[in-house]
């Protein structure tokens, strides 16, 4: 394969939204959001992702333009049941596409992992000069329906990460990524909704960037996958750590103040609010 800027290693997810009459279904899972924000920043991007073929082209055909795909076979789609908003948002696994166990080698400038459900491999899976991960998907438990919040095992963890993204719902199950992080020198990212997220550097250095002002929320799903990529794409093109955020938090303001994946926004529009 030919390099990329930005390849999103995880599960592409078939996300069931609402209830009864009102169910919906579209893509959804962090290596779609963060694709597909990368892509509308100008970069070639790539979703790496595990399922059956022909339902996840079918996802993702209104975007199929932006971004290449590549879907290693399985016998089963990811599915995810959400109910919810926000900090209320429930989540129960309906279907599991398995672990992604040996996926191809490919050469580009970010490597973005990107689990939801416990699938990516620990060994390099990527030719990149930059490494992030958002391992929402490391701290989950479905074993009884449900999905709930379990304490990382740092096993899981890739053994080099620049830069990582994490919930402050997630970080009292986070700790190996701390200490990985300060191992590798990488910085950890942790979000906080509407608050500006803090950005921990190692050695007990810990930074804010600033946030736009304050837009109407129309739809909060994959605002923080939108936050990751455009934090990592910001450090990879070497902005500091307080300007990254900022270009981070400007992704997650475009994307909430619309609905659905159509939301997500260009360079142009990021570059807008921060001015």
């Amino acid at each position: 394969m030919s390099r990329y800027d930005y390849v999103a290693l995880g599960h592409v997810a078939c996300d069931t939204l609402g209830e009864g009459d009102a169910q919906r279904e579209q893509p959804g899972g962090t290596a779609f959001y963060s694709a597909l924000q990368a892509a509308r920043l100008g970069l070639r991007a790539l979703i790496l992702t595990q399922g059956v073929p022909a339902q996840i082209e079918q996802l993702l055909a209104p975007y199929s333009s932006e971004f290449d795909l590549h879907v290693i076979g399985a016998a089963a789609t990811t599915t995810l049941a959400t109910r919810g908003e926000g900090a209320g948002r429930s989540q129960s696994l309906r279907s599991w596409a398995g672990a992604i166990v040996n996926p191809p080698t490919i050469a580009t400038e970010i490597l973005h992992l990107a689990p939801i459900a416990r699938e990516t491999p620990t060994r390099r899976q990527a030719d990149a000069r930059f490494v992030g991960i958002t391992p929402q998907g490391l701290v989950r438990d479905w074993s009884a329906g449900q999905i709930k919040a379990v304490q990382l095992d740092a096993a899981l963890l890739p053994s080099r990460f620049d830069a990582a993204v994490i919930s402050e719902h997630e970080q009292p199950y986070c700790a190996p990524l701390f200490a990985a992080a300060e191992a590798c020198r990488g910085c950890v990212a942790v979000t906080a909704g509407a608050r500006p997220a803090n950005v921990h550097l190692g050695e007990g250095v810990v930074l804010s960037g600033a946030i736009p002002h304050p837009v109407a929320v129309s739809d909060d799903l994959g605002a923080g996958d939108v936050f990751a990529a455009a934090l990592f794409v910001a450090l990879a093109e070497d902005q500091d750590p307080r300007a990254a955020v900022s270009f981070g938090h400007a992704a997650a303001a475009v994307r909430i103040a619309g609905v659905g994946p159509n939301a997500i926004g260009t360079r142009g529009q990021l570059q807008a609010l921060l001015t």
